[in-house]
């Protein structure tokens, strides 16, 4: 996967999330796919392929902090 990956966090119908590392276009692919009618989408994340079913994503959650180091 190349380019900057930033942490999604997608959440499902019944209170599950799903946290993955992933680009900019991917994420942006999941939220076209969100408003179409098909059921099955692939994100391809930092250290996976993930299969979501879109009829059960309740939310998506862009994290948009600035990584820090130290306290």
């Amino acid at each position: 996967m190349a380019g900057s990956t930033q942490r999604v966090d997608i959440g499902f119908t019944g209170g599950q999330v799903l946290s993955v590392r992933t680009t900019e276009a991917a994420l942006q692919a999941l939220r076209d796919a969100l408003t179409g009618d098909g059921r099955w989408h692939e994100i391809e994340a930092e250290d996976s392929v993930v299969s979501v079913d879109l009829q059960k994503v309740v939310y998506v959650r862009l994290d948009t902090d600035k990584q820090r180091v130290g306290f």
